[in-house]
């Protein structure tokens, strides 16, 4: 039963992901009375839910809570005691200097204490289990929004509201405008966005490892065309160049592994199990047949593994003889194409989502260890790694977090683009930066001219140095909402926000959100009204990076 008099906040928080942690706090150390509302039972979103291999870019563009919360992992390991399975010499990484004061390789359990040690310290309300209503969860009067509705009647009233979820819903619900899948090259003056089947196939010299380097047959009957394609190739040529779709870039868990013993939990046949989902790798795996454009083949990635696990001295990414696991193209862990309907889907659909993610990469990793068409050289090292005892211990040891990469996105006061991130046009009022490559995932998988499966969608566009992050793309427009604040689904087009997704980023992101959020409080004027001299006064005060230093 809801409470006869709804609880009033300064700020509320919706979503516990890195970026809602810093916004919650950044908002409380103002003297803010926030809560933060986290659907699930975890703080941290992916940063504490299995990518614990830090997508960095540039380092020194890393600042405030996003880097204070880097050197925690850094104190953390500094104690002997961390160290269970292993010692400090033994970590191997190159993005790891133990000369720096930060950390970015970390488990996931470390990231997980650091966030609940945050919030604690800041004297956040943490609400844990809500889910907001997605019939009736925003209530408005005009531009602004003044309560969310949980599923279970609870609702939470604010002067503020920051929807911090990788899903945009507060967003969404609140009548703002946003954007789901790619934009076609045309629609903001791009050159890598909408639909890019011959990105890969061209002028390439070396083998990439997102397309297929053999060719493989899409055929249920190797050759026919009539028996249809089997499971994973989609229906559908390469299409036009450049096209806009609603399509959206794959998703995946990000796989906590270890290969120690005593810590070690053996892969298990999942109860769906079905072989045949994998006849596309199975075929790839056993191909020695190279396509045109990679005439020298070259090695191919270990779809669970990787190289670098497969070695005799496995190179373990995160300490304690753990790693980080993530996709390997073309066929890995991603489950292409099977995400399309998840941005604007109610709970159940999305459930489902997830569920067949779960049932695409256990199966594919009970597939690599176990399956005779899987070359001996792939398959034995499979024996030796498993899921580790001491992470996600209430979730079966598998990670609580769905790698959403992309979902809705703010059409927002201002649209970050490729040339923003390339850092041919200015970024007005920066409050965060990035500098990680613009990289999309695949998005699907085609049946090309000569019968070959191709994937497409895969960018990998890389920035000459940090840029800007405006602080107008978290804002929605005026008209459409007053009070709300964007720090994860933010104002970009599909290519741009491959690279402002990265988890350091969405942290500064946040932390920059919470500030605003206090500062439209005390100065009782909405989010877009804001002093923005004072916001980018008190962010650098605060240790937040919001422009590039030449050195």
């Amino acid at each position: 039963m809801r409470a006869a008099v709804d609880p009033t906040y300064d700020v509320v928080v919706y979503g516990g992901t890195s970026g809602g942690v810093t916004a919650a706090v950044a908002a409380a150390r103002h003297g803010q009375k926030v809560v933060l509302i986290e659907p699930g039972r975890h703080l941290g979103g992916l940063t504490s839910g299995g990518l614990g291999a830090t997508d960095i870019g540039k380092k020194d563009a890393i600042g405030g809570l996003a880097r204070e919360f880097y050197r925690r992992v850094k104190q953390h390991y500094a104690n002997p005691a961390a160290w269970k399975y292993g010692r400090p010499e033994d970590f191997q990484s190159n993005q790891h200097d133990p000369k720096d004061d930060v950390m970015f390789y970390f488990e996931p359990h470390v990231a997980e204490k650091i966030y609940d040690d945050l919030v604690r310290e800041a004297k956040v309300e943490v609400v844990r289990g809500e889910r907001l209503d997605l019939k009736a969860g925003v209530m408005k009067r005009g531009t602004a929004i003044e309560a969310i509705v949980m599923e279970s009647g609870r609702r939470f009233r604010g002067g503020v509201f920051i929807d911090a979820t990788y899903e945009g819903d507060v967003m969404a619900k609140a009548g703002v405008s946003y954007l789901v899948g790619r934009e076609a090259n045309t629609a903001f003056g791009e050159t890598h966005n909408g639909n890019q089947p011959y990105l890969l196939r061209r002028g390439k010299t070396v083998p990439s490892a997102h397309d297929f380097r053999r060719a493989v047959d899409p055929y249920v009957r190797p050759g026919d065309p009539a028996s249809g394609l089997i499971f994973g190739v989609h229906p559908g040529g390469p299409g036009p160049e450049g096209q806009g779709d609603s399509r959206v870039q794959a998703y995946c868990y990000r796989l906590c592994l270890t290969n120690e013993p005593a810590n070690r939990v053996p892969f298990a046949k999942p109860a769906d199990y079905d072989p045949a989902k994998f006849e596309l790798i199975a075929r790839y795996l056993n191909s020695d047949r190279m396509l045109p454009e990679f005439p020298n083949g070259g090695d191919i990635e270990h779809p669970v593994l990787g190289n670098n696990l497969m070695r005799p001295t496995p190179v373990v990414i995160m300490p304690n003889r753990k790693s980080d696991s993530n996709n390997k193209d073309p066929v890995g862990f991603n489950l292409v194409g099977g995400n399309y309907d998840y941005p604007d889907a109610d709970y159940a659909t999305r459930d489902r989502i997830i569920r067949e993610h779960v049932s695409w990469q256990q199966g594919l990793i009970w597939f690599m260890a176990t399956d005779p068409r899987v070359p001996e050289k792939f398959r034995a090292p499979m024996k030796d790694w498993g899921l580790p005892k001491d992470e996600f211990t209430d979730t079966g040891h598998w990670p609580h977090q769905l790698y959403v990469r992309e979902a809705r996105r703010l059409h927002g006061a201002f649209v970050m683009t490729q040339r923003h991130c390339d850092s041919t046009q200015p970024v007005p009022d920066p409050i965060g930066m990035g500098g990680y490559a613009m990289d999309s995932h695949n998005v699907r998988r085609y049946v090309d001219e000569n019968g070959h499966v191709r994937t497409e969608g895969t960018i990998g566009l890389g920035v000459k140095q940090a840029y800007g992050i405006a602080y107008d793309a978290i804002t929605p427009k005026q008209e459409q909402c007053s009070n709300l604040l964007v720090p994860v689904c933010l104002s970009a087009t599909h290519v741009a926000y491959g690279s402002i997704r990265m988890e350091p980023v969405f942290m500064a992101i946040g932390h920059s959100a919470g500030v605003a959020a206090a500062l439209a409080n005390e100065q009782r004027c909405t989010v877009q009204e804001i002093d923005r001299t004072k916001l980018r006064a008190q962010l650098l005060a605060q240790g937040q990076i919001i422009e590039h230093k030449a050195r």
